[in-house]
């Protein structure tokens, strides 16, 4: 054996006296449940001692739920959509059409076929200015492609003269 070296056995044994250590620190006093108790200040019993201050929390009163939200904002009014034809609200990307008259529907503005904004509505469809595409007013089929696939409807509210996203 090296005179440098420490015999195994030895290391094993004080590790394992650092580890009882270690462990006997952190256990319990016995009769709190592991929880640490504190201090009682000097003249004082436990029972005498104050509980420590705790956070003042503060609770609304009870009060009537909250109003719903407030309806959308209004699109339109009816008479700013043609009769036969419809306008295109780029922000939303909506367009709302009158097929007939007092018959208001809406639709996606975005194409179908490889997903461009709707340019116009006129004669009766609605038209993307990249390749070509026409759509129905009435019901957003498609009246010349290349797209395939109707635009999709959008749900509106239409009250009074208002028009609402709904």
């Amino acid at each position: 054996m090296n005179p440098d070296a420490t015999p195994r056995r030895t290391v094993l044994l004080a590790g394992a006296g650092s580890v009882a250590a270690l462990t006997t620190g952190c256990g319990s006093d016995g009769d709190n449940g592991g929880t640490t108790a504190s201090p009682t200040p000097p003249g004082t019993t436990a029972a005498e001692t104050p509980a420590p201050a705790t956070p003042a929390t503060t609770s609304a009163p009870a009060t009537e739920p909250p109003p719903p939200p407030p309806p959308g904002d209004a699109l339109a009014e009816t008479s700013e959509i043609p009769v036969g034809g419809g306008t295109i609200f780029k922000e939303e990307k909506v367009v709302v059409t009158q097929p007939t008259a007092g018959e208001f529907k809406a639709f996606s503005a975005i194409c179908t076929h490889q997903g461009c904004t709707v340019g116009k509505v006129e004669n009766g469809t609605i038209d993307c200015p990249c390749h070509g595409s026409k759509f129905r007013i009435a019901d957003g089929s498609v009246a010349a492609g290349p797209a395939t696939r109707p635009l999709p409807a959008e749900e509106i509210t239409v009250s009074g003269d208002s028009i609402t996203l709904a």
